[in-house]
């Protein structure tokens, strides 16, 4: 009999991927929804409301695991203050929706693993390599993933194997980060943001959705793990590499730091901060990374 998987935040960009990737391997897939959609004959689909605080049970009590993907989206709006604490209680009531079922029913996963980011250890760039034991932070993106990951904790309380994925930035071929860089690249106006100097840690799409399937496959797999390629690139040669795929070298001066935090506001965080990550406890556990070179996952990526 297959082994059901139920994904939370399923329908957006990762989910997409993923959900492609468990059918593949033989799964049987449900995402919970906010909008009702037509089961296929892929996916079914279950209705839940986090904001009223509805789910259906069902989805929960016949699911063997459980991937959470669920949180808005943290680029998207101003960081206001009402922006701030609906970003952290996406993720954080999400989770807790969840346990009140598991908990409620005595269900027992196999494994439930949540998605969590490398801003837990904060927005800023320094020589540091930051691994799963290294100090968090407690600027805003470092107590969002805390809280995040804390509530996700809630769940290993009930005595079921629960996982969480820190994950830096994705490319993929359809949508991320990537998505809004390609016109700007592809047309020669692409340049370094602020000194060029913060690191972008990245992650192939492909390579993430196949920790994610590890983490329900390998029964040792427990607590956080990085997920993002250790290689130490930087803005500067993230820009260089891109450009350079589009047959150029880039030729204007980096934008000015001061006009992204115009534009953006404190969420300029994003763009302009970044931390070196270690990959060695993925790796550790058998891990192989598909795309580990820039250039090849960039190309990968522009269909180069």
């Amino acid at each position: 009999m297959k082994k059901k998987v139920l994904i939370t935040g399923g329908s957006g960009f990762i989910g997409h991927h993923l959900s492609d990737l468990l059918n593949k391997k033989g799964y049987e897939v449900s995402i919970l929804s906010r909008s009702n959609k037509e089961n296929t004959s892929e996916i079914s689909y279950y209705k839940w409301n986090v904001d009223s605080f509805f789910i259906d049970e069902q989805a929960l009590l016949e699911a063997d695991f459980i991937i959470n993907l669920a949180g808005e989206n943290i680029a998207k709006k101003k960081w206001t203050a009402e922006r701030k604490t609906s970003i952290i209680e996406s993720r954080v009531q999400a989770i807790q929706l969840i346990y009140e079922v598991l908990h409620k029913n005595n269900k027992k996963l196999e494994a439930f693993i949540s998605a969590s980011a490398i801003g837990i250890y904060g927005a800023y760039t320094s020589l540091n390599i930051f691994s799963e034991e290294s100090p968090l932070a407690d600027d805003f993106l470092g107590t969002t993933c805390q809280k995040w990951e804390a509530a996700a904790d809630h769940i290993a309380d009930l005595n079921i194997r629960t996982v969480k994925i820190r994950t830096g930035l994705v490319l993929g071929k359809e949508d991320g980060f990537l998505k809004k860089l390609i016109p700007v690249f592809k047309f020669r106006f692409g340049s370094a943001i602020g000194s060029g100097k913060q690191y972008m840690p990245w992650i192939h799409i492909n390579d993430l959705c196949a920790i994610y399937l590890k983490a329900i496959e390998d029964e040792q797999m427990k607590g956080a793990y990085n997920a993002a390629i250790k290689d130490g690139t930087t803005n500067a040669l993230f820009s260089e590499k891109l450009a350079r795929i589009y047959g150029y070298r880039v030729w204007l001066p980096n934008i000015p730091s001061f006009l992204i935090k115009i534009v953006m506001g404190e969420r300029s965080l994003l763009l302009l901060t970044g931390q070196r990550v270690s990959s060695d406890k993925i790796e550790k556990t058998g891990f192989k990374f598909e795309f580990d070179k820039l250039e090849r996952a960039l190309k990968d990526c522009l269909g180069k």
